[in-house]
This record gives C-alpha cells, sequence and structure tokens, in this order.
C-alpha cells in the first residue's frame, strides 16, 4: 500500500488563513503599551480590513443569510443607543468596541477558517496563551510580585496587570475550555492526553487568580462539556479532576486558606459579605435604576459613569485598590456594573438587551444543534464541544463580569469559533462538519 507524503510547504502554506487569528491571540500574551494600547486590537482591525480587501477581489458573499442575521442583530440596539450617548465621542467609541468584539470579528474568523483543522489549530492558540499567562500568573504568586490581595502581592494577573485583574482568569478559563473539548474528541490518544494535561495544569493558574467568576463559569462549562461527552468519559475526567484537586490544595498547600475563603465568600450574600460584593450589587441597583428611566433605549453607549452616582446608595465605595503587578498603589474608579446583561440593559435599554441576547442564543442553539447530530459518529466532536463551551462560558461570566479590557478582543474570537461551528457557509454541511483542505493535504494537516 503506497502512502502519498505531502511536502511540508504546503503543510505550512494550508495554514496560512488562519495565522492572522492566531497572531491576535499570540499577541495577547505581551503587556499592554505605556499608553494602554494593545497590539491584539490594533492587529485585530487589521484581520477585519484583510478579510474585506479580500472578499471585494474575490466578489464573494462573505456569510450565509442565516449568519448575516444572527451576527447583525446586535447593530440595532447599537444604533439606538449610540444615538442616544451624551456625546458623540461616547457613542461612536462604545459602538467601534461592541462591533469589534460581537460583530466584526466573529465575522472574520467565519470569513478565515476553512475547517476543522484550521478551527484545532486556533483551539490550541487559546491553549498555549492560557499555558503562558498561567505561568507568568503562577510565577507572580510564588515570588509575591502579583495584585494586591488581602494586603499581598500574591493574585495572580499575568502580563495583564493589576488594572485587568480578570484578564489573565478569562484566558486561562478559555484555554481550560479548549483544552477539554480536544481532550473528549476522537484525536489521536497522545493529542487527547496532551490536552488533558495542560487542562489539568492550567487549573492551579486559575485558583490562584481568586476570581470567582471565573471558577463558577468554568466548573459549569467544563460539567456540561463532560455531560455531552459520554458517562464514561465523564467520570474519568472528574477523577483526574478530583485527583489535581486533591493535590493542589492538600498536597502542596497552594493557599489552602484563602482559596477557602474566596470560595465561601461566594455564598456570603446577607451575611458578611467582603467589600467587593457590596459594591457589585450597588452597582447592580444603580444600573436597574437607570433602566427603569430609559427602559427602551437606555442612557446611551458609555453613559453608565455618568449617571451612576445618581442611582448609587452611599454604600459603594470610591473604586477598588490597584496595587502590585508593577502598579502603584492608587483607587480606580468602578465605572461599570460588572455584569454584562445589566450594563447592557441601562446603557441600551431592552431593545439592545434583546437584539445582542438574542443573537448569543441563536448561536448557543445552533452550536448545541450541531453538536447533538456528530456526537455519537459524526465527525468534529471536539470542534463542538469547544464551540458551545466558549460561549457557555461567556455567557456564564457575563453574570459577574462585563465587556472591557485588553483580554476583550479574545472574546470576540471566541465567539467567532462559535458561529463557525453553529453557522455554516450555504456551501457547508450542517454543523460546520467538512474539512474544506482537500484530500490527503486534510489528512497531514489534521495529524
Amino acid at each position: 500500500m503506497s502512502h502519498v507524503l505531502v511536502p511540508l510547504p504546503r503543510r505550512a502554506a494550508a495554514l496560512v488563513p488562519v495565522l492572522p487569528l492566531v497572531a491576535v491571540v499570540a499577541l495577547l500574551a505581551l503587556p499592554p503599551t505605556g499608553d494602554g494600547a494593545v497590539p491584539a486590537d490594533v492587529v485585530s482591525a487589521l484581520v477585519v480590513g484583510y478579510c474585506v480587501i479580500r472578499l471585494l477581489r474575490e466578489r464573494r458573499r462573505p456569510l450565509s443569510p442565516r449568519a448575516a442575521v444572527v451576527l447583525g442583530l446586535p447593530v440595532v440596539g447599537l444604533a439606538l443607543a449610540a444615538m442616544g450617548a451624551d456625546s458623540t465621542a461616547a457613542g461612536v467609541g462604545g459602538m467601534c468596541r461592541y462591533l469589534q468584539v460581537f460583530v466584526l470579528v466573529p465575522a472574520a474568523v467565519l470569513v478565515l477558517l476553512r475547517g476543522r483543522a484550521d478551527f484545532r489549530v486556533l483551539a490550541w492558540s487559546f491553549v498555549g496563551l492560557a499555558l503562558w499567562q498561567g505561568a507568568v500568573g503562577v510565577h507572580q504568586y510564588v515570588t509575591g510580585t502579583g495584585a494586591s490581595y488581602q494586603g499581598e502581592t500574591l493574585r495572580a494577573v499575568g502580563t495583564f496587570g493589576a488594572t485587568d485583574v480578570m484578564g489573565m482568569a478569562t484566558a486561562v478559563s478559555l484555554g481550560v475550555v479548549c483544552a477539554v473539548g480536544l481532550a473528549l474528541g476522537r484525536a489521536p490518544l497522545r493529542q487527547r492526553a496532551a490536552a488533558a494535561g495542560c487542562a489539568l495544569v492550567l487549573v492551579l493558574p486559575l485558583a490562584l487568580s481568586f476570581s470567582r467568576g471565573a471558577w463558577i463559569a468554568t466548573v459549569l462549562t467544563c460539567s456540561v462539556q463532560l455531560a455531552l461527552a459520554g458517562l464514561r468519559r465523564a467520570l474519568k475526567a472528574g477523577a483526574a479532576l478530583v485527583a489535581a484537586g486533591v493535590i493542589l490544595m492538600g498536597g502542596f498547600g497552594v493557599g489552602t486558606a484563602m482559596l477557602q475563603e474566596r470560595i465561601d465568600s461566594i455564598t456570603e450574600v446577607t451575611d458578611t459579605p467582603d467589600s467587593s460584593v457590596i459594591d457589585r450589587y450597588t452597582l447592580w441597583a444603580a444600573a436597574t435604576g437607570m433602566w427603569r428611566e430609559h427602559p427602551l433605549t437606555g442612557v446611551g453607549l458609555k453613559g453608565f459613569p455618568a449617571y451612576r452616582d445618581g442611582h448609587a446608595t452611599l454604600a459603594l465605595s470610591s473604586g477598588s485598590e490597584i496595587d502590585g503587578a508593577g502598579e502603584t498603589y492608587h483607587k480606580q474608579a468602578l465605572l461599570s456594573p460588572h455584569n454584562m446583561y445589566l450594563l447592557v440593559l441601562s446603557e441600551q435599554g431592552l431593545v439592545g438587551l434583546l437584539t445582542l441576547a438574542g443573537s448569543w442564543l441563536a448561536l448557543l442553539v445552533c452550536a448545541v444543534r450541531g453538536l447533538l447530530r456528530v456526537r455519537r459518529r459524526g465527525p468534529g466532536l471536539d470542534c463542538g464541544l469547544i464551540a458551545c463551551g466558549l460561549l457557555l462560558w461567556q455567557l456564564t461570566d457575563y453574570l459577574y463580569g462585563d465587556i472591557g479590557g485588553p483580554s476583550t478582543v479574545l472574546t470576540g474570537v471566541a465567539l467567532g469559533l462559535t458561529a463557525w461551528w453553529a453557522l455554516p457557509r450555504d456551501e457547508r454541511p450542517a454543523a460546520g462538519c467538512r474539512d474544506e483542505v482537500p484530500g490527503r493535504l486534510e489528512e497531514a494537516v489534521a495529524r
């Protein structure tokens, strides 16, 4: 039996279209520049521009009608909220950010990805970013050079710094979701074992991020992934995670007391909540107050800070304390409700919430339907698990966080992966199940 070997240059050439997206993810390994600019944001804009030029030259339709409707739905609420903003600059700036994350970057992923091989390359780039940021975070904890937490500079924040304490937690959590999906797929055993090992390794930096919202979202998402993959795999993976937790908490005693205190604080709603919980509930109340006064279109994009003091009670603190990880001590104003749904409701009203959440819900339904079609025998189980997991994680985490910070562009790429699986092009079979790299070249790239 003869074997056709694909030359290495052809293998590399087959991956060229996905490399710009990998570059966006990889650039998040760099810290923000001195003026606050994020290289990944700049490159994401260039990628979108490249897609536009490429589509114009090829004279082809960029998206299927269904994809255009689902991804374009948030534009309605954004346009109305931008017109209601206090200033033109605020309206335009806010709309550009929302369009970047929820419309343009996901659409670029849809255009550039050609098959499951490209999907997996991009998913592995998420895992690579998580490993790098996690390694930096663990080093910060061990050496006491992290962000301030309970008076000690030991909170793992990676290269994102103390001003974006959720950045590393987001990157690591999405890496865990991708690694779990890859481990539960039908790839060769070596690849699945490597993915499972990465997921277990990433548990440590995720714990040291002290991010309650990321913990809850990751546990829920991975549990759903395991359940969708099958009972046998769920039991094996669950046993491995329990063993990792025992080693982490008991064997090494990594931050046991602080982690336990942080976990206990999740349920401290009416007893003795810490200051961050009090601030969060105060901001949530302020957001709902804004919505009651402007129920349909909200107070306008980027309007929450201006209206906050008029709706917040005296329980709200002057700001969060920032220290460590290269930052000198200062107070950072609380300019958002730390809940994406309430942020959209307060600034964009019911119209904005229904259009944006409606787009996410449509993506989730389509992604789950595609996963159920391939769960037993179809190809792409790992892609389906990753696509559903990324969106589920984001929807859960949005109960405790919102848009903002250098890691935000990662959300756009993750939504693009979900959209690629959920909204296939017209010429592609349902659920994005076809690898569009032809023949033996497809097999070589997959290997």
